[in-house]
């Protein structure tokens, strides 16, 4: 007798089998095909907490999930815990698979251990179908599936390698929210593109929100219509079952903050942020309206303005990074203009993209932290590059250090070294200015970081494990600076008119594109202007090279 099951597993058809079927069966198979609706209500079985196998009965807000799916190609979902987005998934992805000849899918979730169990939910749906819709199966394991329609599912952690080389049709990315923001970033920045560029792919990105990450950036920008993806929303109440009482048992038995994360929806940063929670949530981001290899550009240069470049130099570690953060200080509220954020970036070259930067920008004043390499960018800055406008910083005994401009002495620097209290004091300026919209911040990284950098210990705030606070740091050099005398007189009308026009010969003309192109060597000849303090400075002109 031939054997028609797979491995002896009777539940499973084996490949190329010659099997005969009613005519009923056909109509059922087309009817199957042409409705996923229809095919998972019918013939799809799940396994419920409370009476093991049963037949996947649909909610409404569930069946119209199913239907976005079928009839879009990119679709972001933000659902409360414990409403079966999965398991929805998983049903819609098996319809897909079954149907569809030659087509890859990925499930990717933030852990290699999820995504196996997901395609094992999957399987086991499969193994209780009836043999006239089964394919047969040529490929059957733990991390991975391949019918023999030509079909293959594969099970892994969402990751830059995960699908990489590889053509997927669909990729399911579960629970996005809580893979780490750093590899969300590569993920999308070196497969996404990939994956997404066919005319049929599919990409559904599911998740419980979970901070202000790569999800809500996802979310807001497609809510907005940014991006291809279309928003789905579920509110817990749609669920049957769920009510006030049920809302109160729940707050009850777990905490207000998390049920207002888990099943509000609410994109809430960590506890006990240096901003608070009800101004994070008011914070959305906008698109650059030029982007070039980590720059970010939201606004170009206006004449008479006056602008301050603050920069955090990175340490060296993969998790760290170069950054500066571009801001017009011209008036109240002040404004996040533009932002350059680099974890790949050599020394050598970072302090020429500042340069080029400072220049465009009305020859931005430009503070460095100088607590570790930091120091060597400002001081290429300050001599090889001949940039004049470099913020000193003078230690004054109790004082503390005071900004200004020129050498005072053997307790000068040429730039700020952050202190417990320097970063207090910035850190109180800054809370003040964005709770108070002082200061208008509308860039997506900014504002995540701002969302993670939270209190340790009685007044330290740092970024959260697995998080980053160089763009944060950036802001909390400019909140010192702006408590600093020399800011207010450099940002004082008559003064800053004064210099702008002392200094207006010295421009780029050419703003746009920022490219990186030059030396950032070369500095004009027979140019010469005069600082605050009345000094004239002419500029040197460099040999190209370093």
């Amino acid at each position: 007798m031939e054997n028609k099951t797979y491995l002896g597993n009777p539940n499973l058809k084996a490949a190329n089998q010659k099997t005969k079927f009613t005519k009923k069966q056909v109509e059922e198979f087309i009817r199957c095909q042409n409705n996923p609706i229809y095919f998972i209500t019918e013939y799809l079985k799940i396994v419920t907490l409370d009476h093991g196998l049963q037949p996947f009965k649909l909610y409404n807000f569930q069946k119209e999930m199913v239907d976005t799916f079928h009839n879009n190609r990119f679709t972001i979902c933000k659902l409360p815990r414990q409403t079966g987005k999965s398991t929805v998934i998983i049903a819609y992805l098996l319809h897909y698979a079954i149907f569809n000849a030659n087509v890859n899918i990925a499930i990717l979730a933030n852990k290699a251990a999820v995504a196996r169990d997901l395609l094992g939910r999957l399987q086991l749906a499969y193994e209780n179908l009836p043999k006239f819709i089964q394919q047969g199966v040529i490929n059957w394991n733990k991390g991975s599936l391949e019918l023999e329609n030509g079909s293959r599912i594969l099970a892994a952690a969402t990751s830059s390698s995960a699908v990489r080389g590889g053509s997927y049709n669909v990729i399911f990315l579960d629970e996005f929210a809580y893979v780490p923001n750093n590899i969300a970033e590569q993920f999308f920045s070196s497969v996404y593109p990939t994956i997404s560029s066919g005319k049929s792919s599919k990409v559904m990105i599911v998740s419980t929100p979970h901070g202000m990450n790569m999800f809500y950036k996802l979310w807001n920008d497609a809510i907005h219509e940014r991006n291809s993806y279309k928003p789905i929303e579920v509110h817990w109440s749609e669920v049957p079952g769920r009510d006030e009482k049920w809302k109160a048992e729940t707050i009850k038995n777990t905490s207000e903050q998390q049920f207002r994360t888990e099943f509000e929806c609410e994109f809430l940063g960590s506890v006990d942020t240096l901003i608070t929670s009800s101004k994070l949530r008011t914070l959305s981001h906008i698109t650059p309206i030029q982007q070039n290899a980590g720059l970010d550009i939201y606004e170009m240069p206006k004449e008479k303005h006056r602008y301050v470049i603050t920069v955090d130099v990175a340490r060296g570690t993969v998790n760290d990074y170069s950054a500066f953060v571009v801001i017009d200080a011209t008036s109240i509220p002040y404004r996040v203009v533009g932002k350059y954020r680099n974890n790949e970036i050599r020394p050598m070259l970072f302090p020429q993209i500042i340069h080029k930067i400072a220049k465009s920008y009305n020859m931005a004043e430009v503070l460095v932290e100088v607590n570790d390499i930091g120091g060597q960018v400002a001081d290429t800055l300050q001599f090889d590059l001949e940039y004049d406008n470099m913020i000193m910083v003078n230690q004054r005994g109790r004082s503390g250090q005071i900004a200004g401009t020129g050498f005072s002495g053997k307790q000068s620097q040429l730039g700020l070294r952050t202190t417990k209290a320097t970063k207090k004091i910035g850190c109180s300026n800054l809370k003040t200015m964005i709770e108070t919209d002082k200061f208008i911040i509308q860039d997506f990284d900014i504002i995540a970081e701002l969302s993670t950098y939270i209190l340790k210990g009685k007044e330290k705030y740092e970024a959260e494990e697995g998080s980053t606070d160089d763009l944060v740091m950036c802001l909390v050099m400019f909140a010192w600076l702006s408590n600093q005398t020399y800011f207010k007189e450099l940002t004082d009308q008559d003064i800053r008119a004064r210099l702008v026009d002392e200094q207006s010969h010295l421009m780029e003309q050419d703003m746009a594109p920022f490219g990186f192109v030059d030396d950032g060597l070369t500095t004009p000849e027979n140019d010469s202007f005069k600082d605050p303090y009345g000094q004239t400075w002419s500029p040197v002109v460099q040999k190209k090279g370093w």
